[in-house]
């Protein structure tokens, strides 16, 4: 999906914007040489005149006779070398009264032929990362900066029978697997276990490379969730915040949806069943969802309706992450 109609109009108008200014700047430095310097207007009239020429003789010459447009060609060198040289004698640079783009790829178009420029691509994952909610945070937590030291490869967990490292290893296995196939499979990621085991870390992760690779991602915790959720069904708005509706469309349609913190909110009917709406709509729409908690799976089952318990542990590839709590051992 990447941006939605209204954040593609917004960047294409942006470039509009700019062409229009260089534009403008272009027409002043004209207007300044030609004042200045007489001389270039006629040059560049007479340049005008004889390319017109020249392609009228073109359009109508059926000889095949190319000995007429080579001297138009040569003419018209002849003057663009004078026009250069006196712009030279008269200290302007040779290209001063050449358009100047922004981005000399694509010429401000944001289209480097039928492909999307870098510059492009550019503002795409700046909005992306806006939208997300979590830009800064992602400068700090990414592949980049995980390091798998930080957990215990002695110790092993009864119930799996690995060490906190070896699980450690799979579950960002897993992760690397989703997002290497986000655009072939539709999936989601249950990611639970105690405080500081690094889960919140992990989504970030995953964020910032779906991000760069131009999918829209939204971070919201729980508790953030739920009040976009509520301001939609009341009708009302938050703070100074986009109208409630729009995010939560937003929500329903962004590539990835990260909900952090299941479980921090006051669970009650409305939680519960605004829940079980917002994943069963992505599902319905294959998009997928990442949850991050501190619930166990028996947990998440009596804090919740049946329905969303089942529909996690029937449609979401559910990793536990365990060890120590991080935020002390690094303090």
């Amino acid at each position: 999906m990447g941006l939605n109609t209204s954040q593609y109009d917004a960047i294409m108008r942006e470039y509009d914007r700019v062409r229009l200014n260089h534009k403008r700047d272009l027409d002043e430095r004209v207007r300044e040489i030609y004042n200045k310097i007489p001389r270039i207007k006629e040059i560049n009239d007479s340049i005008s005149s004889i390319s017109v020429a020249g392609a009228k003789r073109m359009l109508l010459d059926n000889t095949g006779n190319t000995l007429g447009i080579k001297d138009i060609k040569k003419e018209i060198e002849a003057l663009s070398q004078e026009k250069a040289s006196i712009l030279r004698s008269n200290g302007y640079p040779e290209d001063y009264l050449s358009m100047r783009y922004t981005c000399n790829t694509c010429k401000d178009t944001g289209y480097d032929g039928h492909n999307k420029c870098h510059c492009l691509k550019n503002a795409i994952i700046e909005i992306l990362y806006q939208q997300s909610n979590i830009k800064d945070v992602l400068k700090r937590e990414n592949f980049d900066s995980f390091s798998f030291s930080h957990y215990d490869n002695t110790t092993k967990d009864a119930a799996t029978g690995m060490t906190a490292l070896e699980n450690m290893h799979n579950v960002v296995k897993t992760c690397r697997t989703f997002i290497d196939e986000f655009d072939n499979e539709y999936r989601n990621l249950y990611l639970y276990g105690a405080t500081g085991v690094g889960k919140t870390f992990l989504t970030n992760c995953v964020a910032k490379e779906l991000i760069d690779s131009s999918h829209s991602v939204i971070y919201v915790s729980a508790i953030r969730l739920f009040e976009i959720l509520a301001g939609n069904t009341f009708k009302r708005s938050n703070d100074n915040a986009a109208p409630s509706s729009d995010l939560a469309s937003n929500l329903h349609d962004c590539d990835l949806l990260i909900i952090d913190d299941l479980g921090t909110e006051l669970v009650n009917s409305f939680t519960a069943s605004s829940l079980f709406n917002c994943i069963n709509e992505r599902h319905l729409r294959q998009k997928s969802v990442i949850i991050s908690t501190n619930l166990s799976l028996a947990e998440l089952r009596a804090n919740y309706s049946e329905r969303v318990f089942s529909r996690i542990t029937s449609n979401y590839t559910l990793l536990k992450i365990y060890g120590e709590d991080l935020r002390m051992k690094l303090r």
